[in-house]
């Protein structure tokens, strides 16, 4: 397991380390992902009941593979839901001595589909976006497992198990450099299947005896790397600077200021910071009655969120201008969400000017 998560993490440092044309941003709509790498199971434990025979034992493993491929849908909000289906594959590493076989091996193969619920989570890094989910599904299990007794007699165990399974993830995406709406991912994942019985058969050179098999303790552990492609993700548009016009002498100071925002952002940049100080040195030059402080936001994201975020905007601003000496008793403080845009624009376009708080002289 220590191996499959160092080979991760060299394969991922380098796209950490490249500038980026992308950010890390929430899912929206459709998108699909594919992952690979590897499976390591607990022992599990076996007890049979063969020919009124009954006996306990355990089967080890060897590292074994997994592969896991989705499609679901974001919400733009962090949340997603996805469906997935999974293989797995373990080879068998024997059982303790005294089991009654002198050699054995044989194989896992697990089969999958499972119903995911993520969420990923905004740290406030442009580059990584860390996730966990939980999944719940259905799992068929295949073995094989062949052994010789001590006599020499060779027998075989062929049969299949079914049973519910459920899943917890844990992982970080990252985008890949230059491709819009695709991700790099790193994940760890626990699965584990309920303990199941099933009707088996021993073949030997003595016969052909029935009996009953339960297994317990089916757990697994992978770590996986893959990739993940978002559909519906907007390049981002280049920023546009904000210039104020240099005042001739004498001209009475502007009665209103417009402070922009990254987008998803309701942080300030330090061109931001010099407006807002600007804005509140001039009301100490105007005849002012109150400040009136407005947020807005562009399209993307839901209706509330962006009424949530316009408000974060508004009270940023008005944070700063107090900071600058402005009475917060004459600040009043507005938000309109994406109701009031400068510029007109469909659902879902990222529009810079929009991204704004307004600072206006009454």
């Amino acid at each position: 397991m220590k191996r499959a998560l160092l080979a991760a993490t060299l394969l991922l440092l380098p796209l950490a380390l490249v500038p980026v044309a992308a950010r890390a941003q929430p899912v929206t709509g459709l998108y699909v992902g594919a992952g690979a790498g590897g499976n390591f199971m607990t022992d599990e434990k076996i007890r049979n009941t063969i020919g009124g025979v009954s006996s306990t034992r355990k089967n080890k493993f060897y590292d074994g593979a997994v592969g896991v491929g989705s499609i679901g849908w974001g919400f733009g909000n962090g949340l997603r839901l996805e469906a997935e289906g999974d293989f797995r594959f373990d080879k068998l590493n024997g059982h303790p001595p005294g089991a009654g076989m002198a050699s054995i091996g044989g194989r896992e193969r697990k089969y999958g589909g499972m119903a995911n619920a993520l969420f990923d989570f905004d740290i406030g890094s442009p580059y990584v976006w860390p996730y966990v989910g939980v999944g719940a599904g259905y799992m068929d299990v295949h073995r094989l497992v062949t052994g010789t007794s001590s006599a020499g007699i060779v027998g075989t165990r062929d049969y299949s198990i079914d049973g519910l399974a459920v899943q917890g993830i844990a992982g970080v995406s990252i985008p890949v450099p230059f491709v819009v709406g695709l991700s790099a991912t790193v994940e760890y994942r626990y699965l584990g299947v309920e303990d199941t019985k099933e009707s088996v058969a021993l073949v030997s050179a003595a016969g052909t005896s029935h009996g009953q098999q339960k297994v317990i303790n089916d757990h697994n552990q992978s770590a996986l790397i893959g990739l993940r492609y978002a559909f519906n993700v907007v390049p981002p548009s280049a920023p546009q600077a904000v210039v104020a016009p240099a005042a001739p002498p004498q001209v009475t100071p502007a009665r209103s200021y417009l402070v922009f925002f990254d987008w998803d952002r309701a942080d300030l940049t330090a061109r931001a910071r010099q407006i807002i100080a600007d804005a509140a040195q001039a009301s100490t030059r105007v005849q002012t009655t109150r400040i009136e402080v407005s947020g807005h936001a562009d399209r993307t994201g839901t209706a509330a969120y962006n009424q949530a975020l316009s408000m974060r905007r508004a009270e940023t601003v008005a944070g700063e201008l107090v900071r600058d000496g402005v009475g917060r008793s004459a600040i009043d403080i507005h938000a309109y969400g994406d109701t009031k845009p400068l510029v007109a624009t469909a659902p879902g376009v990222r529009e810079p000017q929009n991204r704004r708080v307004e600072i206006v002289f009454h």
